[in-house]
């Protein structure tokens, strides 16, 4: 039995569809689930639905019985993820899960802008290594998926892409591709106790972005990069919230440093080709507009 926690949230439910299409039996799969009412699609498959909670361990020692490969997406609340996660490990050595896939965020040696995002990751992936279960940890990239809300949604009116990135480039990956990359590993041998980085072919900067944002829109777009503290003064005085900023702020400070872009080629073996590039996802979503 496969169980994917998560799953009502798109990384999981675009795990199970590939887990589908690639020949695993509805009757094999479960989904973890905090409210069965947002899995009914789910349900509809044929997917069994066990209800748990992260921070509830005797939820989670339910959900885990009898599972053999758990997909461990990790958690969005920031706040108690470490404190989740914990629970989630705790759970899976109770339950004798067999292998966990879990998925955790590229990252490079050395001081991080996104400290607040490494640590706990760090610290899943130790507690996974050191419960004895075997392992495969996958560390994603950004997710290309997210740009439209680092750029702008309206970029092709403002014509302007404001951020502190400096020249600095990022591997993002399609969410999409990289739960396939998931569900492969759930599916195949010789992943045993393996670290994974995933990430895309090709890195871009932002300036190379608003080179193809250009041509795609037959417009000039520009990309200027202000100093962290301009930058935050600029989003404050147009009324973006902190939350955002101090967000928008980190990854783009991480992307100036190259703690976004890294060569390897693990993902394409994976997924048996190249994943998505800049040019086809730009267009896409130019298209859609």
């Amino acid at each position: 039995m496969i169980l994917v926690t998560g799953a009502t949230g798109s990384f999981g439910k675009s795990a199970i569809h590939h887990l589908l299409s690639q020949g695993v039996p509805s009757a094999e799969i479960a989904a973890l689930v905090r409210d069965p009412q947002k899995a009914e699609e789910l349900q509809a498959l044929g997917i069994e639905l066990r209800v748990g909670d992260y921070l509830d361990i005797d939820s989670l020692d339910r959900a885990f019985h009898g599972v053999d490969q758990l997909l461990f997406v990790s958690g969005s609340e920031i706040e108690t993820r470490e404190q989740q996660h914990a629970k989630v490990v705790q759970a899976a050595v109770s339950a004798g899960v067999k292998h966990i896939v879990y998925t955790s965020f590229m990252r490079k040696e050395g001081p991080s802008a996104i400290d607040f995002l490494q640590d706990t990751h760090i610290k899943t992936e130790n507690r996974i290594k050191e419960s004895g279960i075997t392992y495969t940890i996958l560390q994603n990239a950004l997710y290309l998926d997210l740009l439209p809300m680092f750029i702008g949604e309206n970029v092709a009116d403002t014509a302007t892409i404001f951020l502190p990135a400096e020249s600095g480039e990022s591997s993002s990956v399609l969410r999409d591709e990289l739960a396939e990359a998931a569900a492969r590993v759930l599916t195949t041998e010789g992943h045993e106790n393996k670290v994974y980085p995933l990430v895309n072919s090709e890195s871009v900067s932002y300036g190379q972005i608003a080179e193809k944002l250009s041509d795609i829109h037959e417009k000039e777009i520009q990309y200027h990069s202000p100093s962290e503290a301009v930058f935050k003064e600029k989003m404050q005085a147009a009324g973006v919230p902190d939350a955002y900023i101090q967000l928008i702020s980190a990854f783009s400070v991480a992307q100036a440093n190259d703690e976004l872009s890294l060569k390897d080629d693990t993902l394409e073996k994976l997924l048996g080709r190249k994943p998505t590039g800049l040019q086809e996802f730009l267009t896409s979503v130019a298209n859609c507009k």
